[in-house]
């Protein structure tokens, strides 16, 4: 069975090294999308699931410092590299203020980019392995988000994609406030009226999930988030 590839956003204004860029990482095995522009790449970030930012500073319509503070809206946790051609200290300071994993100056070497790449991506992996493995104990219920399993008394409701990853959300922040403008940009890619109204939806039916247990509710805390209040 063939690996899947680890996918990186590259946003680059500058056409031929754009293309040189994305054809480099796509021969070592990455699945790159190559956009042109801040707002462009937003949108690809909104649409589809990355590992890993690649942004120019310098870009037409958003650059690449205001892209990076959208993106770290919707994902904090995202690996993110700025590639620019400002060497002044205080723009690399920027870079790194905004949660910058590096700023790489140009002209630079793709091989060092690329063993960077590799090293930041298995480090993440790592991680990613660690976090996978984590269950939850939910009052009578028992969640595990790898198998997408919710059990109680030995009945099994297997979850959707979605249902997984929101009750995941709510497990992490259990008897906490989960704002939900991160939920939506986090699993829905945006904060938009139609993905708050798919949301409720969703939140509807962990609520007909959880219902077998009278300690365990999901409370709406008015035009902030939601709260997986377990009385244990």
């Amino acid at each position: 069975m063939e690996a899947q590839k680890h996918k990186i956003l590259l946003c680059e204004d500058d056409q031929n090294l754009g293309l040189v860029l994305k054809n480099y990482l796509e021969l070592n095995d990455y699945d790159v999308t190559l956009e042109r522009d801040g707002r462009l790449g937003l949108a690809a970030f909104q649409r589809e699931k990355f590992e890993l930012c690649l942004l120019d500073v310098m870009m037409p319509n958003m650059d690449g410092f205001k892209l990076a503070e959208e993106i770290r809206d919707i994902n904090p946790d995202i690996p993110l590299f700025f590639l620019s051609a400002k060497t002044m200290k205080e723009d690399i300071i920027q870079g790194y203020k905004l949660g910058a994993d590096d700023y790489i100056t140009k002209p630079f070497d793709s091989e060092v980019l690329l063993l960077k790449i590799k090293a930041i991506l298995k480090r993440n992996d790592d991680l990613n392995k660690d976090a996978t493995n984590i269950e939850f104990d939910l009052g009578n219920y028992h969640f595990n988000p790898k198998l997408r399993e919710l059990t109680i008394a030995g009945k099994t409701q297997t979850l959707s994609p979605k249902e997984n990853e929101l009750l995941k959300m709510l497990a992490e922040y259990k008897n906490d406030l989960l704002p939900r403008e991160l939920a939506l940009k986090r699993i829905w890619g945006s904060d938009t009226y139609f993905n708050g109204r798919s949301m409720d939806v969703y939140i509807a039916k962990l609520r007909k999930y959880l219902k077998e247990d009278p300690n365990i509710e999901i409370v709406n805390i008015h035009g902030n988030g939601f709260r997986l209040v377990v009385n244990e």
